[in-house]
């Protein structure tokens, strides 16, 4: 149970979210996001990709049919930095009408609502985007509403939703509007309003040195320069034949079904974590880029000119960051990303 705990800190968590209560499908936005930036088993693989370390996703929640929308961000922590919000609204293939089209676009107007039950009397709404959407064909429209969630996180009383109106081109208003949005209570899951949120929650990894896409596969052995390969004469136990390896990556699978995670976890199953593993004999190689300290110790030790230096350790001296797709306590889908998760290379400290 303690180690469980100490694993869910590393997630920055204090307790595992419980499974969704029924199965929900993940918004595809978030799937395909999670694959641009990540491999199959969650290493990163485009690392200036995501702005900040998180990404969260919030369906709407008034589920009418009317242009207003509702956001439960409850869920974001205090100490999470808000860098970027956007509304994602699915517009509807045009409605049939009779009759030659007059336009081929109209304006799409966001607002914040400051006051519930009068958003249209003076100061009931704040403008927070608006531009042109083309009448023709169907997709996602995406609006930047960040400002209305910093004030959202900042007092929560004060998220009101949002309203929007759609114009023609002279600024009038249509009604019934030429250009429909798919709505959170009528529309395929895949199609409903969505707020997706990028944060920064602060947690950064060790200053080891970074790098782009990791080779996933195992590091071939190397061996120190000038070292003899070791003969073995009769049957060694495991540990003594460990103690004879050089220094080198070794798998380290992280399996969450056996952890007991896979409920919530939605990518990846799990990931190579690799270790490192072996002897830092004397003298150190420059092919397992000895640090100057461990070059030191080694020659130390070598001479046995202090007492209680032990030879420099093989540790992981390049970390790759993971990413984790999950639902969270409120069902909402999060993708988040772990520094300092997968051991890279090897070397000598």
């Amino acid at each position: 149970a303690e180690a469980l705990k100490r694993l869910l800190e590393v997630f920055g968590m204090e307790d595992p979210p419980p499974p969704p209560a029924h199965f929900k499908q993940p918004p595809q936005y978030m799937v395909d996001l999670f694959n641009t930036v990540a491999n199959a088993d969650g290493v990163t693989k485009n690392p200036g990709i995501l702005e900040g370390n998180t990404v969260r996703s919030f369906l709407d929640k008034t589920h009418s049919e009317k242009m207003r929308f509702f956001f439960i961000i409850s869920s974001v922590a205090k100490n999470e930095k808000i860098l970027t919000a956007e509304l994602h609204l699915f517009r509807l293939w045009p409605r049939a009408t009779d009759g030659p089209k007059r336009h081929h676009f109209c304006q799409v107007s966001v607002y914040q609502v400051l006051e519930k039950s009068e958003p249209d009397a003076p100061g009931g709404k704040k403008l927070l985007a608006a531009r042109l959407v083309s009448l023709q064909g169907s997709g996602w429209e995406v609006f930047a509403i960040t400002q209305a969630v910093h004030d959202w996180t900042e007092d929560e009383s004060s998220n009101q939703g949002l309203l929007v109106t759609v114009q023609d081109l002279s600024g009038s208003t249509l009604d019934p509007p030429p250009l429909q949005f798919a709505s959170g209570r009528d529309h395929h899951e895949s199609k409903k309003p969505m707020l997706v949120l990028f944060t920064d929650d602060g947690r950064r990894g060790a200053s080891l040195p970074t790098a782009g896409f990791p080779d996933v596969q195992p590091q071939a052995p190397i061996l120190p320069a000038r070292m003899p390969v070791p003969r073995l004469a009769g049957p060694r136990s495991t540990r003594s034949l460990d103690r004879l390896q050089p220094c080198q990556r070794h798998p380290l699978s992280v399996d969450f079904e056996e952890i007991g995670w896979s409920g919530w976890i939605i990518s990846p199953r799990g990931y190579n974590a690799y270790h490192c593993k072996g002897s830092c004999p004397f003298p150190l190689g420059e092919n397992m880029r000895p640090t100057n300290h461990a070059t030191v110790q080694s020659i130390i030790n070598a001479l046995k000119l202090s007492e209680g230096v032990s030879s420099p350790c093989c540790v992981p001296d390049k970390l790759y960051s993971i990413n984790l797709l999950y639902f969270d306590d409120d069902e909402n889908v999060v993708l988040k990303q772990y520094d300092d998760m997968v051991a890279g290379s090897c070397g000598w400290h």
